[in-house]
């Protein structure tokens, strides 16, 4: 008979060659880049916007509002890049930053006038990777440097670049996810019911997102469960547990196969439910917030609310490579699911020591794309 896990504070050396250091430039010189390529980005999304912007946001912003925050965005890129020069050591960084915005400014800048748009099925959702990753630095990262679980993780932690790269590609790909999930949920027709859909939509504004949240977890968490415990499943969705350091970024790492699956599977409950776009919209900020905060690096225990809703800490046991936590805690929003089919596991006060897969995945996105198929051609790859 085993004895007690023996639980482990989690040892987080400091790296300093990774670390953001006031004086050095460094932080100028990433913010240069980081503003330029926004900027470009944005330039040409205000140029191309048929191609390049989604029509449901497009619905949601006011593009002249966002041409004076590129504005601004354009002005302080160039303001970082001149500050580099002061120190030397990230010039680099800041050449970069004023080339982009440059670029951008030779493209006619914030001045590119704002008008009608031909909507087309099919377009890479710039607008929405731009707004998303402005809101997760604004928000999630601040709350990271202001509340940190492990003090010592760095914002350039390991892999933060392949990481970056997911949370690109999962954008830009929104509406091509958004086709699929709409031609799958066609597939329900057979299942919709008008007095259901009436009934739900005679209830109160805050039931109606209670059950929204409550029938889109159950089937997130029985899809999650099988991604775990399907051994020819398994590899899709290791990907997504390769990460050895989780914070806001650490969410977006994920194989398309499930980022396709996962979108579509979770559309059907709302279809069938036949919800308002009020509603709608409500419970997919809640989704998208609650995603990107129980990946990220902070302390909050958020009191009594641990025993409804999906925390951080909850979900970093999820990613824990210790045994006890190995296939637990699947559930997206709610603790419920895990609470009820007994795969919950929060141990306390306690945190994971240890992330990751137990078998080392490829540390490339190509590698990891092909993953599941060289891990099928094996033949022997059930391990966590």
């Amino acid at each position: 008979m085993q004895g007690p896990y023996n639980y482990k504070e989690r040892d987080v050396p400091l790296d300093p060659n990774r670390e953001f250091r006031i004086g050095e430039g460094k932080i100028s010189g990433y913010s240069a880049v980081f503003l330029g390529a926004m900027s470009l980005l944005g330039v040409l999304a205000f140029l191309y916007p048929s191609y390049l912007t989604t029509t449901e946001l497009r619905q949601v912003y006011d593009g002249v509002v966002l041409q004076k925050v590129l504005k601004y965005a354009m002005y302080f890129a160039l303001f970082f890049g001149a500050l580099t020069f002061l120190f030397g050591k990230y010039r680099r960084l800041g050449i970069a930053g004023i080339t982009l915005t440059l670029i951008a400014f030779a493209l006619g800048g914030y001045t590119v006038p704002v008008g009608p748009v031909e909507p087309r099925p099919l377009s890479l959702g710039v607008d929405w990777m731009i707004l998303a990753f402005l809101g997760s630095v604004f928000i999630f990262m601040t709350l990271e440097k202001l509340f940190p679980k492990y003090r010592n993780q760095v914002i350039l932690r390991p892999q933060w670049g392949l990481d970056l790269w997911y949370f690109c590609f999962n954008h830009l790909a929104i509406s091509a996810i958004l086709i699929y999930a709409n031609y799958h949920i066609s597939h329900f027709d057979w299942a919709l019911n008008p007095s259901l859909q009436a009934s739900v939509n005679s209830m109160p504004l805050a039931a109606k997102v209670v059950l929204t949240i409550i029938c889109a977890d159950f089937v997130l968490y029985w899809e999650h469960r099988l991604y775990h415990e399907v051994k020819i499943l398994w590899p899709v969705h290791a990907v997504h547990h390769s990460i050895e350091n989780l914070d806001w970024l650490a969410g977006s790492r994920g194989h398309f196969i499930q980022v396709f699956s996962e979108r579509a599977m979770v559309m059907v409950p709302l279809y069938l439910l036949g919800v308002d776009p009020v509603t709608l919209n409500i419970y997919v900020t809640f989704a998208a917030l609650q995603a990107i905060l129980i990946h990220c690096n902070i302390s909050f225990s958020f009191g009594p609310l641990r025993y409804i809703f999906v925390t951080p800490q909850f979900h970093h046991w999820h990613h824990s490579s210790e045994k006890p936590a190995i296939d637990t805690n699947y559930s997206a929003h709610l603790v419920l699911f895990d609470w009820l089919f007994r795969t919950m596991h929060m141990p306390g006060k306690h945190w994971p020591a240890d992330y990751g897969t137990t078998r080392k995945l490829p540390s490339t996105y190509l590698g990891q794309t092909l993953y599941p198929v060289t891990a099928f051609t094996r033949k022997s790859d059930n391990s966590k």
